[in-house]
């Protein structure tokens, strides 16, 4: 009996592990997916800047992490192999590291960080291992660098010495006032602007010399070497007046010179921007991107175009394409040049052939491929993001797209992530309008649900096929988002773009309102739980509709304008102001036709303002006007948020954080 019981006891007891691993099993492949949330995105990290080496073995890339504890974040660099395994952090926890380069013979790797002397100095590290060594010691830092075809020097980009710089002093001055002179003197992140200039300067490695190659009163940056190495090229604005006009030119200087390149060749002489030059293999030509209508502004759009690296008649490219192109690049063979497209709310890599024939469209899709690196045999790598990705590396090879890297893979296989639909709708006078619709987490078929219109900045920007960390949490807490490509967007056209010349809150307002009404008829928008809100243009727009509906619960205006005649000396855009409305003191009726803030009487919804203290692109002036008339008038509950030390994009976590945290109360309050 004895026997039998153990026997029995045995048997129970496999019988009782196997279920156990069973149900353990099943467990681990039913894990509850749980919603996002506002602390998810410090929890994303940000991929970036893939390169790959020049025998196309690895790709290196920087990722960035961002951490609420300690309030910031930190960017370091990592290298994986493209055959597959693990990737490999190249630089070290604790500091930044950025700009990631390989030499010419593809052993070091190079990037900037500010580590020693909290300058930006190039730093180098051997790719099979080691510390970083620091490579330039330039006193005032460096602000760019490129490596020559040899890998015996290097192109810094580095900005002439301040007069505290000169005295190389470690004494803490007092404050001194700041003298300006300048048209153009003020500008975001920089603040008040000096009269220095930045000038190219070549670095020999082997005997650790510095020689200057450009000079004057200008402006150079972008510098690239020609295949031979004796030649550079370089993106200046060499007229008399810079401020006054957006005239840069591709120009060629002798890398070899020493006489501090004071007789460059002009490649382009276009009235507009021409820049992001690139040589051809036999460096004979020069691809760039340019702008033929200067006086569109940011409306006009931008091509692609050649010219002859001596100088001479250049090449539109791309003239019927009718859509904005950037980071133009040869193929090895020089049959192709590559660049990236904008078209549509997608973001795409495309070629064409050197003559401007037979354009393909290499990478698109949903898809946003935001950046990309050529590397031999053709092979691509490219940082990619879709509606339910966040950017990451993916490799193009032998006509097919893979992803490389899988960084936030463990956290987006812990979320239940929001279905986004592309949307096709028509306006109030018939004109065809694209946007995206993300439907809340949990989204039944016939339930109405309380929507939220949120608008893009710029005016000259889309909505993209992209990861929308804003559309998704707000889908989270039940809301239908509504993402419009109003006319003023880019990726449809010039014309599209031009519709909202002088003239904001009019046509693009009916753009944006005729996404609500979409989402309406489609039974998904409850018309009586609507929000409304957006940054920088998004939030200008804002305005412009809370001043012309009463139809919105709620609205938020982060970084907004709404009297525009006091922004002009007060912002970063007196020149596109002038070129879009006149001279205030001579075109008022133009400035004060569209500035919301003559209508704020009819503003009948709930308005939360926003706004960082050192904000110079869209300043905090506009939110306090608008607060402060709003209060006055004593109609809708107002609140004004003030962030300090912000700019227009905002940097400390804790911010940004709480931003989202008010978003989702503000909304919640009166749109619920």
């Amino acid at each position: 009996m004895r026997k039998v019981r153990l026997t029995v006891s045995k048997v129970c007891w496999n019988i009782l592990l196997m279920l156990v691993i069973a149900s353990t099993g099943y467990a681990q492949n039913t894990v509850q997916k749980r919603s996002l949330n506002v602390d998810d995105l410090f929890k994303i990290k940000g991929v970036s800047s893939p390169k790959i080496s020049p025998d196309g073995k690895w790709i290196a890339y920087t990722v960035t992490n961002t951490s609420l504890k300690k309030n910031k974040s930190e960017t370091r660099i990592w290298m994986k192999s493209t055959s597959g395994g693990e990737a490999i952090p190249m630089t070290m926890e604790g500091t930044t590291s950025g700009n990631p380069r390989w030499s010419p013979d593809g052993k070091y790797l190079s990037f900037t960080a500010s580590r020693n002397d909290k300058k930006t100095q190039v730093w180098v590290l051997n790719r099979d291992g080691g510390e970083g060594q620091q490579l330039t010691h330039v006193k005032q830092g460096i602000e760019d660098y490129a490596w020559s075809p040899d890998g015996k020097q290097l192109a810094l980009v580095i900005k002439e010495m301040s007069a505290d710089e000169k005295q190389d002093t470690t004494k803490k001055e007092e404050p001194k006032p700041i003298v300006i002179t300048r048209l153009q003197f003020k500008r975001d992140y920089a603040g008040y602007l000096d009269t220095l200039h930045t000038h190219i300067y070549v670095y020999n490695l082997a005997q650790d010399s510095l020689r200057q190659v450009t000079s004057g009163e200008y402006n150079d940056s972008d510098p690239v070497w020609s295949p031979d190495g004796n030649r550079i090229a370089f993106v200046s604005n060499r007229t008399n007046m810079p401020d006054r006009n957006s005239n840069t030119d591709i120009w060629v200087v002798n890398a070899n010179n020493t006489d501090k390149g004071t007789h460059p060749t002009q490649v382009t002489t276009n009235d507009g921007p021409d820049h992001s030059p690139a040589w051809s293999p036999d460096g004979n030509t020069i691809t760039y991107v340019t702008s033929r209508q200067p006086e569109l502004l940011w409306y006009d759009v931008s091509e692609l175009a050649k010219a002859p690296a001596t100088g001479g008649s250049s090449t539109i490219l791309t003239p019927k394409l009718d859509r904005n192109v950037s980071s133009p690049h040869f193929s090895n063979d020089g049959k192709y040049i590559y660049f990236g497209l904008e078209d549509s709310g997608e973001q795409q890599v495309a070629k064409i052939d050197a003559d401007g024939h037979n354009l393909d469209r290499v990478i698109s899709g949903d898809l946003s491929a935001w950046s990309y690196d050529l590397g031999p045999n053709g092979n691509i790598a490219t940082l990619i993001t879709k509606s339910n990705l966040p950017e990451e590396v993916f490799t193009y090879r032998d006509g097919k797209l893979d992803q490389f890297t899988h960084t936030n893979r463990a956290l987006l296989d812990s979320l239940n992530l929001a279905e986004v639909r592309n949307i096709h709708f028509k306006s109030k006078d018939g004109t065809p309008i694209e946007g995206f619709m993300t439907l809340p987490v949990g989204y039944q078929k016939g339930k109405k649900y309380p929507t939220l219109l949120r608008i893009h900045g710029g005016p000259v920007a889309q909505f993209s096929f992209e990861f929308n960390f804003n559309s998704q949490l707000f889908a989270a807490n039940g809301y239908v988002v509504i993402n419009v490509n109003p006319r003023g967007s880019s990726g449809y056209g010039q014309a599209f773009s031009k519709a909202i010349w002088a003239d904001w809150g009019h046509k693009d307002y009916q753009d944006v309102m005729a996404g609500v009404d979409y989402a309406i008829d489609q039974g998904i928008a409850d018309p009586d739980h609507l929000g409304v809100g957006g940054w920088s243009y998004g939030g200008i727009l804002t305005d412009h509709v809370i001043t012309q509906t009463g139809r919105f619960k709620a609205a938020i205006s982060g970084a907004s304008e709404v009297l525009y005649t006091s922004n002009y000396g007060h912002d970063q855009y007196q020149l596109q102001w002038e070129k879009e409305l006149g001279l205030p003191w001579k075109h008022q009726k133009a400035w004060d036709r569209i500035s919301p803030f003559w209508d704020v009487e009819k503003i009948t919804t709930p308005t939360l303002l926003m706004g960082g203290t050192k904000d110079f692109n869209v300043p905090l002036i506009n939110s306090e006007q608008l607060y402060e008339a709003l209060k006055r008038i004593g109609k809708v509950d107002t609140k004004l948020i003030v962030y300090p030390g912000q700019h227009h994009g905002f940097t400390l976590p804790s911010f940004r954080k709480d931003v989202l945290e008010r978003y989702l109360d503000w909304y919640g309050k009166y749109v619920k």
